[in-house]
């Protein structure tokens, strides 16, 4: 993982107390242990540069700070070339990144069209603060050693466990949108935003459907090409779903070894699935249950509040503690995969049930998304929720919308902010967030996306071998709504099979079935610190929420439980300790 911060002032030089400060807080932002932390730092005219990294050596590049034509530059990320380092701030180049250029006088930091990795800045009265975390800019920018949270903006964390606005949970820090370029030069300060792609028009013969999901396929070879050089194979998280299948016959496509790794019990479609994928690629699969007792009637689950501390830690205060962090592990070299993201190929929001794409519905669509469980806010919490909205509602595109709010926020907020914890352990490719994948899918029709037709040509593409794989949950939107009249050729036609999760517990989450002993745990601590949640939660509707024995809805109770730790002051602060797990009991397959 990589930490960057630039400092530039409006008037004169740094004081070295701004300084000092950025040395000494890096140990609360960076969320590793201290001692493998290493720094660099580069100081010119009225402008200062900083990164930390945990990566225990510099072989990885580009390098964590480099100088090219006199330009400080650091990158956080990766980037497809290396050798792109000296076209920075060009936010064309291929891979997954986040720029910091510095020189006499002038501070520049860059999103590409994701900012899945961010940027997040502040101003004092004297100062321009950027960095890649909030926490970390807001405690450089505070006159006095205080975390100050704008809990107004928080409102769209208990809606939906992430933030749908560039707002962050520290008053005075803000989050770069996608593909911008801020700048300080001469003390002024300059945003500038590179509209998202537009879509063109689905293609109207073979010919040109072939064509476009080729593009696509190239630009997703592109991405994995450079692992074939690697020394171990990548590893590969697999699933019995769509966005994961596609890496699977990407890597087989462009020929770099992989093996896949599923997490789940025997049963489940996951596993299922997953190991007739290996099987047909010819590539070594293991599974990897999870804990349970000894009885296997039930999951051991980390007590709330020690999951809510990791999460904060990690996380900022911008995803849930309903969300599955990964743990912190000594930094790793080894090349890790997974499908997250992989919606961008599918519409981003579009596709989670979407099925009525008349103009009403889609509206309706984006009001909900931003006023989910009205009832339980304040005026003035549901009133910002609307000016939220408003600018997404005056589009006359709903469809693109819908699918630039994905990559507005699902990405450039929830995964930009949850995807710490695996960097934290290395540098995971990412394939669907590559910039080059992003524009050429943003490029394509969102209906024609939506269908899923892109994607189940484009496996077939890379894998024939996988076109009679089934498909865990739905089946393949477009099978669906196949006209009679469309004859697709023999290779192109889908699998009439599905696997949905079985009835023997196999799909069971205690995530979604908290039963009442995680629940009391919820309870206690969300009614317990009402006072700080009253500014955006109605605080009847809160109680009622948890009325019964099992919290209504598990996740806006863990919402309502991440943003109470955080206003309660759990984070900054030492882990907690002595708490047991929580066992969770599974649901009896006979019932």
């Amino acid at each position: 993982m990589r930490v960057h911060l630039g400092v530039a002032t409006k008037r004169q030089d740094i004081p070295a107390r701004v300084l000092d400060k950025v040395r000494t807080v890096i140990d609360i932002a960076f969320p590793v242990p201290p001692d493998v932390i290493r720094g660099r730092e580069r100081h010119r005219q009225g402008v200062s540069l900083f990164g930390w990294t945990n990566e225990p050596d510099d072989s990885r590049q580009p390098p964590l700070i480099s100088e090219h034509g006199g330009r400080i530059i650091g990158v956080n990320g990766h980037l497809a070339e290396p050798a792109d380092v000296a076209r920075l701030p060009d936010d064309s180049a291929g891979g997954c990144f986040s720029a910091w250029i510095a020189r006499d006088g002038e501070l520049t930091a860059s999103t590409a069209i994701n900012r899945v990795c961010p940027v997040f800045y502040a101003e004092t009265p004297d100062l321009y603060i950027v960095g890649s975390r909030a926490l970390l800019v807001h405690l450089i920018a505070q006159p006095v050693d205080r975390i100050d949270h704008d809990v107004r903006a928080l409102q769209t964390m208990v809606r939906q466990g992430y933030f749908l606005s560039d707002e962050t949970p520290y008053q005075g820090v803000s989050a770069l949108p996608p593909s911008s370029r801020l700048t300080v030069r001469d003390g002024v300060r300059t945003i500038t935003e590179t509209p998202l792609p537009q879509a063109a028009p689905a293609p109207g013969s073979a010919r040109r459907r072939r064509a476009a999901i080729g593009e696509l396929a190239e630009a997703l070879v592109a991405t994995v090409a450079p692992l074939r050089e690697l020394a171990e194979p990548v590893n590969l998280a697999l699933t019995g779903g769509r966005d994961t299948r596609v890496l699977a016959a990407l890597l087989h496509a462009a020929r770099v070894p992989f093996r896949a790794t599923t997490n789940g019990l025997d049963p489940h479609p996951d596993v299922v699935i997953a190991r007739r994928i290996a099987a047909r690629l010819n590539v070594p699969h293991t599974v990897i249950a999870p804990a349970q007792t000894a009885r296997r009637d039930a999951e051991l689950v980390p007590h709330p509040l020690n999951r809510a501390w990791e999460t904060l830690r990690t996380c900022e205060g911008m995803t849930s503690a309903y969300e599955s962090i990964v743990s912190y592990l000594p930094y790793s070299g080894k090349p890790t995969m997974s499908g997250q993201s992989g919606e961008t190929l599918r519409a981003g929001s579009l596709n989670l049930l979407q099925t009525d794409l008349g103009d009403q519905a889609l509206r309706r669509r984006i009001e909900t998304t931003f006023r989910k469980d009205a009832k339980l806010f304040t005026a003035d919490a549901d009133e910002h929720a609307r000016e939220l909205a408003r600018p997404w509602l005056a589009r006359t595109d709903r469809l693109a919308a819908l699918d630039h709010m994905y990559v507005w926020y699902k990405v450039g907020r929830w995964q930009a902010s949850a995807r710490a914890g695996s960097l934290r352990r290395g540098d995971p490719v990412r394939p669907f967030l590559d910039n080059r994948v992003v524009r050429v899918a943003l490029g394509l029709d969102q209906a024609w996306r939506l269908s899923e037709e892109v994607i189940y040509t484009l496996i077939l593409r890379l894998a024939p071998e996988l076109r009679d794989v089934p498909i865990e949950g739905k089946p393949w939107r477009f099978a669906e709504s196949l006209p009679p009249r469309r004859r697709l050729p023999w290779r192109a036609r889908p699998p009439a099979g599905h696997l949905t999760a079985p009835r023997t517990g196999g799909g069971w989450s205690w995530r979604t079935s908290p039963g009442p002993t995680l629940t009391d745990v919820l309870r206690e601590q969300v009614l317990g610190s009402l006072d700080a949640l009253a500014p955006i939660v109605r605080p009847d509707e809160v109680r009622a929420l948890f009325d019964g024995p099992v919290a209504a809805k598990p996740a806006l109770a863990w919402h309502l439980y991440t943003v109470s730790t955080l206003l309660t002051g759990l984070y900054p602060g030492k882990r907690p300790e002595g708490l047991e797990d929580i066992t969770v009991p599974r649901p009896d397959p006979a019932r």
